[in-house]
């Protein structure tokens, strides 16, 4: 498919009330970091080529995939392509210093780079990790900054401290800064609560969020609540996690071995309650000839605030394909069946099949 005509991937969306735009379907980067298997250097930056290929223009990144190794990737990948033709993020909240003690896995990444994070979201931290960024990635110019994992999911009872680090030591200040003076041209949260999203709305005027798995076709209460006040506010999401860490990522067909099913849910092992539902999903979806994957993928750049769904990948296959999932052209009868059987909300735009999204 030519990535310049006719391809739903190259859509671009506006972030927040900024001029910046951002194409439909974009890279994010923790698979790049090591998330659960490591890749060769020479992979890493074939995957970027192949989203480069598919007409994909908007890159995220941070220092904690990895612990600094995705950024890293990133970078040298980028490099090599038109600085003015491409949107960049990464994210700060953690500044990594050398590793005192032996990695446990525990986060999920395969052979990370020896280094171990310290949370830090006062000015100061900020301003640091912003810089430090810049010299791993070897690019100055970093389009969208974002907060990364505020919230008490994340922190427990340490989040209070760490939110007064944002609101009472400088935080929010230095992100104001960065949009002000130092060529950042959108800031934000990336973070898997929606709640966060709201409490950081309520203190500073943010213009994006990277929401990571709370508007999927397994999980829509942010339509009460969240998406709601973005359009208020005129606040973009940008859509991370819309296979529900893996668990959604289903082709169409028909004799792949249960062992090769990815069950992965929000970073650990589904529930029962979960496979059952995506069994549901699944099956719906096959009676109407659509990949699973294809209709996760769409549903959430459905809704107006939403500004791009960011894809994980590893190799050129996986970005060929989640592309080409972006762009299938899928059935009005089948939102009419999910929502016929409660698997999506009352409220949920569904993708229509327009002149400008056919193939």
């Amino acid at each position: 498919m030519n990535p310049i005509t006719g391809n739903p991937v190259v859509k671009k969306r506006k972030v927040g009330k900024t001029l910046l735009e951002v194409t439909a379907l974009s890279l994010g980067s923790a698979p790049l970091g090591g998330l659960y298997h490591d890749l060769p250097e020479e992979d890493a930056q074939a995957t970027v080529d192949a989203a480069w290929q598919a007409g994909i223009r908007y890159f995220d990144t941070a220092p904690h995939y990895g612990h600094t190794k995705a950024e890293h990737r990133i970078g040298d990948a980028l490099r090599r392509y038109p600085r003015e033709d491409y949107v960049l993020s990464t994210k700060v909240g953690r500044r990594f210093v050398p590793r005192t003690t032996p990695y446990d896995g525990s986060e999920g990444w395969s052979d990370p780079l020896p280094f171990q994070a310290i949370y830090d979201y006062t000015y100061d931290g900020i301003l640091r990790s912003f810089e430090d960024s810049q010299q791993r990635l070897g690019i100055v110019d970093i389009d969208i900054v974002l907060i990364h994992d505020i919230g008490r999911v994340t922190h427990g009872e340490k989040n209070a401290f760490y939110w007064r680090q944002l609101t009472n030591e400088g935080g929010f200040r230095a992100l104001d800064e960065l949009r002000a003076s130092r060529g950042v041209k959108a800031v934000g949260l990336g973070v898997n609560e929606g709640a966060a999203v709201q409490e950081a709305m309520a203190e500073f005027d943010i213009d994006c969020a990277l929401l990571a798995g709370r508007y999927t076709l397994l999980e829509q209460a942010v339509l009460d609540d969240l998406l709601p006040e973005c359009e208020k506010r005129g606040v973009s999401i940008l859509l991370g996690g819309a296979f529900n860490s893996g668990i959604l990522a289903r082709a169409l067909t028909h004799d792949v071995p249960p062992k090769a099913i990815n069950q992965k849910f929000n970073y650990g092992d589904a529930p029962q309650s979960i496979i059952e539902r995506v069994d549901a999903l699944e099956r719906i979806c096959r009676e109407h000839g659509v990949a699973l994957s294809s209709a996760a993928l769409q549903f959430p750049y459905a809704h107006k605030v939403v500004a791009t769904v960011l894809m994980g990948a590893r190799n050129p296959d996986e970005v060929r394909l989640n592309a080409a999932s972006f762009a299938d052209p899928l059935p009005a009868e089948l939102w009419d069946a999910l929502r016929a059987a409660g698997l999506l909300h009352a409220s949920a735009p569904v993708p229509a099949r327009t002149q400008e999204n056919a193939p």
